[in-house]
């Protein structure tokens, strides 16, 4: 049965603990009240606009939302197929991402561990590209299955229709936010292969030479730990900005400047490469300073926090003196990769 509030707060639906409200706030747990709630927007028996939410680890509220929010509780975790090389497995939409994590590592499901203590759900997983330590999750991703609110027609997408790339799918294009993800079916590895090319990971690792998938999630864990606040505690989105991406020759400009300038190859053919935001943000003096209510994170640059009782445009004012200071000195612009409403 649909769980239907009015005049609601999205406190606890949000990680960087913004106490926004909602008109109408709906939680649905199958694919027939999706439709259901589908067509009670279109008859207008729900406010207009709708907005669809996973756990709000990805979301700055800088004001009440005027309309309906949608949130998964579609749950369930079905393996479709294994061999001795591989899994297949359709999970809900509301499951838990870290949750899913845990149980991959615990039936020897290789892929996803270094994805581990990602906040966030598996809809929003797929939506987001979400990524972490050499890995994202396009790369296990088979497909897709989504429902378009606008006619509550199902369409399935394969991953090579996904449009995934650096934080990005096509789900996250105006024209296509009508698709809501019911499922997202992963293919997993049976076979030890672990991806250790991150330096702080591989460092945590060194000392062991017969290295577990929970070694690994382990490792993940307390390197995310000690970068990242934790949103019960301290009220953050994780990184806001994406990590800008230059043109080589823009890399040597800014080298003849900074020689010590972090960068990373993309290996795409044009010669590309993507810088670290953490790094330009901090070379600006924001590491660890504030404003107002709202601070950059002194353990890492790249996490705006709320300090206690910040209101969603505070930390927008916040972010975008970071991104002026940066554009001023650098020439580059940040981009949030949190989706500021």
């Amino acid at each position: 049965m649909l769980r239907i509030e009015k005049d609601y707060s999205l406190l606890g639906h949000n990680t960087f603990g913004i106490d926004a409200r909602t008109a109408a706030f709906v939680e649905y747990g199958s694919e027939n009240e999706l439709l259901e709630a589908a067509e009670m927007l279109r008859a207008s028996r729900l406010p207009s606009p709708w907005l669809h939410i996973g756990g709000g680890s990805n979301l700055l509220f800088t004001k009440d939302w005027p309309g309906t929010v949608l949130h998964s509780c579609i749950n369930g975790v079905e393996p479709l197929h294994e061999d001795g090389e591989q899994a297949v497995v359709r999970v809900g939409s509301g499951v838990v991402w870290d949750d899913f994590v845990a149980m991959c590592v615990e039936r020897g499901w290789y892929g996803a561990e270094n994805l581990s203590a990602i906040p966030g759900e598996i809809g929003a997983a797929a939506v987001q590209n979400i990524g972490a330590y050499g890995t994202e999750v396009k790369d296990l991703i088979l497909r897709v299955e989504t429902l378009n609110v606008g006619n509550g027609e199902i369409r399935v997408f394969e991953a090579a229709e996904c449009g995934y790339g650096y934080r990005r799918s096509i789900f996250k294009q105006p024209d296509n936010k009508k698709y809501v993800v019911l499922s997202v079916t992963f293919r997993l590895g049976l076979r030890p292969h672990f991806n250790l090319g991150y330096k702080a990971l591989a460092d945590a690792l060194a000392a062991r030479s017969d290295i577990s998938l929970r070694d690994v999630r382990d490792a993940v864990i307390s390197v995310r730990s000690s970068k990242l606040p934790d949103p019960a505690v301290i009220g953050s989105a994780g990184s806001f900005f994406t990590n800008p991406v230059v043109s080589g020759a823009r890399l040597q400009e800014l080298q003849r400047q900074w020689p010590a300038v972090p960068f990373y190859e993309l290996h795409d053919g044009e010669g590309s490469v993507k810088l670290s935001a953490g790094w330009l943000i901090e070379q600006c003096g924001w590491k660890g300073r504030s404003l107002g209510r709202a601070g950059v994170y002194g353990k890492q640059a790249l996490v705006l926090v709320n300090l206690g009782g910040a209101e969603g445009a505070e930390v927008q004012a916040l972010a975008e003196a970071v991104r002026s200071d940066v554009r001023s000195r650098f020439g580059v612009d940040l981009h949030p990769e949190v989706n500021i409403l």
